[in-house]
């Protein structure tokens, strides 16, 4: 009985020395053995570990890719234009050991202090060397690899590896904000004038080319109507001289009938003429005789004495008076 009282807490001892003594490795982590604070095993491969119980412990560092993202900071570029910047660090360890010689017991959080002023750094240094408008182009993914690049190499020494790097955020400081709104807003509004400008002269360009064009095709058109005009007259005018060459007593009979048509119509009968004016010679040649220019004189005198008489229309045709005063009476009433 009392070897079995001996041996139960002997056999517990044991197993529980045997359990502090095995470790398991995930293969998202690694893990450092370490003995008063020193670093007597790396493993870096998931599985099973050992340690001396009671006198060796287990540090354990997370494997897996991991992200930063900084606070805003505020940075001068070239041009003396101050921008806010945030950026997004992607990391991972590669060397666990001069990790925790590097940064000691605190491990990741201690780590995320000393990555974040390496990323200030790195920014300040590269965004301080370009001008503004180079942070807002196409350069900007340039400029994020030169950040990384630069990241890295001050990174390996903690033995942490820098995956990448981007920029989320690059803004004017809010003082900055309204006065850099205004200006832009200036530099469209005298763009767009400038733009105004140029269009109001083109349209004037246009314009006087048109006006230009219609007064030289109107002054082309013009002398080709009076060239074909003229054309069309002398060719009026010499048949109209070959034609009297034929017969000049026809022709002037013609012309005289024509002079009739044009002058006595019913809107405009109202002449005042002697009855002898040549204008009648092909009325009176009619074969009335003195008869008939006797009556033409007396109603010629009638209406000289009396003018109002030329607005009357005879009420009946006299069967007994002459044609040809009936003739002029019907003329002078219309």
């Amino acid at each position: 009985m009392k070897k079995a009282g001996i041996l139960i807490p002997l056999v517990a001892v044991g197993i529980i020395t045997a359990f502090s003594s095995i470790f398991v490795v995930d293969e998202r982590e690694n893990v450092l053995v370490l003995q008063f604070g020193q670093v007597r095993q790396e493993i870096t491969e998931p599985g099973l570990g050992f340690k001396i119980p009671f006198i060796q412990e287990v540090a354990r560092y997370d494997a897996r890719i991991l992200g930063l993202q900084t606070q805003p900071l505020e940075v001068t570029p070239l041009d003396d234009r101050r921008l806010v910047v945030d950026a997004f660090l992607r990391w991972r360890l590669t060397d666990v050991r001069r990790f925790r010689e590097a940064v000691g017991v605190d491990g990741a959080r201690a780590a995320q202090g000393r990555m974040d002023r390496i990323m200030n750094a790195a920014i300040r240094e590269v965004l301080g060397s370009v001008p503004s408008t180079a942070v807002l182009s196409e350069d900007r993914t340039a400029l994020m690899n030169r950040i990384r690049d630069l990241a890295r190499r001050e990174a390996q020494t903690l033995g942490v590896e820098v995956i990448d790097v981007r920029l989320t955020r690059t803004d004017l400081p809010a003082e900055n904000l309204e006065a850099t709104f205004a200006r832009m807003r200036a530099e469209r509004e005298r763009e767009a004038a400038d733009e105004r400008a140029r269009g109001n002269e083109a349209a004037q360009r246009v314009r006087a080319l048109a006006d230009r064009t219609v007064i030289e095709l109107v002054s082309a058109s013009r002398r080709e109507a009076e060239i074909v005009r003229g054309e069309a007259d002398a060719e009026r005018n010499t048949i109209y001289a070959e034609a009297y060459n034929l017969d000049p007593e026809f022709f002037a009979f013609t012309r005289s009938m024509q002079s009739y048509e044009r002058a006595l119509r019913a809107d405009n009968a109202t002449m005042v003429l002697r009855p002898d004016s040549e204008f009648f010679t092909f009325l009176r040649s009619d074969g009335a005789g003195e008869e008939v220019l006797a009556a033409v004189r007396e109603a010629a005198d009638r209406i000289a004495e009396d003018p109002d008489v030329i607005q009357q229309r005879a009420p009946e045709a006299d069967p007994d008076e002459p044609d040809a005063v009936r003739e002029l009476e019907e003329i002078i009433g219309n």
